[in-house]
């Protein structure tokens, strides 16, 4: 089994990286932009014609939430139109299609967790952009799974627990959001469910049902109590103080409320999910030891 993973640089491609060691039957390809261009057609189908991997895993994506405001245009090239180029071409060389999407599709204005059939209505550019790559996907592989997951940290990469570590070595106080509410969803975790359905895939036990699927943690947390938790399990002497969103003005609307439900994703797969502040334990004894 031949696995091309595209955005290998980022988070979850790093953490898929890391897990690849524990599929030693498995052939990994990791590419990024300075080795495969993804919004390029021809270079992508040149890329399946000279390596024929049988699944794709899309983690490249365009993240800058706040620049997508001004930077549209290249958010939509990376976040939509490559997408939907990875999508033609894995059903055109008969093979299976991971992508990764976000919550941020929705709009927050929700009191219960969103399912994969609810409304969806993104406020801001990022969210509109991964929106159209799933439109996209959807229409170029009907037969691809598309996962939406939320608040992705992980020990690579650029996140709110780094930028935290950082910032309480720095400073005695901080400001923190605490009306906007979701789940911390450590990399790692989704790394290793999404190698399990690639094998569940693999040993067509069963036939893999496309489409939408949600993953984050188990939990809740507003902005604010994530940073609580990261400051007292990394033994941090950080006073943290909760503001409001209309407090902290950003570019960039976010959602409010962005809880996932992960039934679907239980069920089909047969996983269970760990509890944020478990995985965040696991990260933060990884970053400490770094």
């Amino acid at each position: 089994m031949k696995i091309l993973v595209t955005g290998a640089y980022g988070q979850l491609g790093n953490e898929l990286k890391e897990l690849s060691a524990k599929y030693p039957d498995w052939d990994f390809l990791f590419t990024d932009v300075d080795t495969l261009d993804i919004t390029d057609e021809k270079a992508v189908g040149s890329f399946f014609q000279q390596h024929h991997p049988d699944f794709l895993i899309n983690c490249a994506a365009y993240t800058a939430v706040d620049k997508a405001e001004t930077e549209t245009q290249v958010a939509l090239k990376i976040n939509a139109v490559a997408p939907g180029i990875l999508a033609r071409t894995t059903k055109a060389q008969k093979a299976g299609f991971i992508h990764i999407s976000t919550d941020y599709v929705f709009d927050g204005h929700s009191y219960a967790p969103y399912t994969e059939i609810d409304s969806v209505n993104p406020q801001g550019a990022y969210g509109k952009t991964k929106l159209a790559g799933e439109h996209l996907v959807k229409g170029g592989n009907p037969e691809a799974l598309i996962i939406r997951t939320a608040w992705l940290y992980s020990v690579y990469g650029n996140n709110f627990v780094k930028t935290m570590l950082r910032l309480g070595n720095e400073r005695e106080t901080l400001n923190v959001v605490f009306d906007q509410v979701g789940t911390p969803t450590y990399a790692a975790d989704l790394a290793a469910v999404i190698l399990l359905i690639v094998k569940q895939s693999e040993d067509g036990t069963k036939k893999i049902p496309p489409g939408v699927y949600h993953y984050s943690n188990e939990g809740v947390a507003s902005w604010y109590d994530f940073a609580k938790t990261i400051f007292e399990l990394a033994g941090l002497p950080v006073k943290v103080f909760p503001i409001l969103t209309k407090e902290y003005p950003t570019p960039a609307k976010r959602p409010h409320y962005s809880i996932l439900n992960k039934s679907k994703i239980k069920a089909t797969f047969n996983i269970e999910i760990p509890f944020w502040k478990d995985s965040l334990k696991i990260c933060l004894n990884k970053l400490i030891v770094q």
